[in-house]
């Protein structure tokens, strides 16, 4: 079975017309302008620097099963987020318009002292060659992703920031028939809807529920200002009866009787009291390794799930203090920086203090963002990160 680079090319829309019949969510492309796709064209023309091309980068490469797209960008670049202007691709308009696939060919094409990337050599038409066999899934399922998914993948699922009130006036657990105090995977278990969110197994009404316990507050750590909280996952439910009135007779009143559910996964062990939300909707999340377009500055607010553990390693998540509202996107790049603290310096014999500088640490990739919170992977680092350490935009 072959597909030409017409097939790839045309991937973005057969992929999202798959993904909606299916009933998943998928960000649709803006427009492009006249502008827009002539600053796409500029830059797939010129494409990068040789200087910015890794010593080892080869002049074609096969993309096996099991790349990613961060792993082919250091595989040609010394700054892996250089990728869009090395594909030719531009942010603004398109977020991914070329899907690389395995079994595809890149080529490194070099010209007047810049280096660009291709499907193409001398201008003939690429085939890309898929083994055959009878595939149910879309021509996007078989994109690359951008990170190794393991890492990131519960993560679209678990973090959730909310507002103060949000999950106190959510449904609740009351807990099972054998008044267990914990409960686990494949126990039955019993619900309260609240006056802002009912249970109910009806058309329309959702059917799969997220488990949390109380939102921990995610604290600015410059101007100490709540960005938001943070809810606790613990595991997946599914409504099989909803709550109901049963009305009586003479001689009995009207009775409450609670929703029933069975817990379908559990991360930690759940008790009674814990809140339940909607399953959100699943979502195909795609994005390409970038640098910032405009200046961004922000600062660690907490190291997610590690709150004995005072630094953040490589491939940990750490929440920042810029969300949404600022500018942060998935797939932005930023350089992490170590504050420098101040010491005593003692050869001097006044014991003065100095302010050691602060020193560049590694990068990161925003993954999510919420209103006022973004995740952030940690890609590469020298040393430890800690609550209060800056991310600016990479040198």
């Amino acid at each position: 079975m072959k597909a030409t680079a017409t097939t790839c090319a045309c991937a973005w829309a057969i992929g999202t017309a798959l993904w909606s019949s299916m009933g998943f969510a998928y960000a649709q492309p803006q427009p492009v302008t006249a502008t827009q796709r002539a600053t796409a064209q500029q830059v797939a023309h010129q494409g990068v620097p040789l200087a910015a091309l890794s010593d080892k980068a080869p002049e074609s490469y096969t993309v096996q099963q099991g790349d990613t797209l961060w792993r082919i960008s250091g595989l040609f670049l010394r700054q892996p987020w250089l990728w869009p202007e090395l594909w030719g691709m531009n942010l603004q308009s398109i977020a991914n318009p070329h899907l690389i696939y395995p079994g595809q060919v890149l080529y490194l094409e070099r010209s007047s002292g810049y280096a660009r990337l291709s499907t193409s050599r001398n201008g003939s038409t690429e085939t890309v060659k898929l083994s055959p066999r009878v595939r149910s899934e879309s021509l996007a399922d078989l994109a690359l992703p951008t990170l190794q998914m393991h890492l990131i993948e519960a993560f679209f699922s678990e973090p959730l920031v909310l507002s103060a009130d949000t999950l106190s006036s959510a449904p609740r657990i009351m807990g099972s028939s054998e008044e267990r105090v914990l409960l686990g995977q494949g126990d039955r278990v019993y619900a309260r809807g609240s006056e802002h969110a009912s249970l109910l197994r009806a058309v329309g009404e959702p059917l799969h529920y997220r488990v949390l316990r109380q939102a921990v507050p995610l604290q600015d750590p410059i101007t100490k200002e709540i960005l938001g909280y943070e809810a606790q996952y613990l595991g997946k439910a599914l409504l099989e009866r909803g709550e109901a009135i049963v009305e009586g007779d003479d001689a009995h009143a009207a009775s409450y009787v609670p929703a029933t559910m069975q817990i379908t996964q559990a991360k930690e062990e759940i008790r009674a009291g814990d809140r339940l939300l909607p399953e959100p909707t699943r979502q195909f999340h795609s994005f390409v390794p970038h640098a910032p377009l405009e200046p961004l500055q922000a600062h660690v607010a907490s190291i997610y799930g590690s709150n004995a553990v005072r630094y953040g390693t490589q491939h940990q998540v750490v929440a920042i203090n810029k969300g949404v509202q600022d500018g942060m996107a998935p797939g932005m790049v930023l350089s992490l920086i170590t504050r420098g603290h101040k010491m005593v310096d003692k050869t001097d014999p006044q014991r003065a203090t100095v302010q050691l500088p602060d020193e560049d640490n590694g990068i990161g990739m925003v993954f999510r963002s919420f209103d006022r919170v973004s995740y952030v992977l940690i890609m590469d680092i020298q040393r430890g990160v800690q609550v209060g350490d800056l991310l600016v935009n990479p040198r």
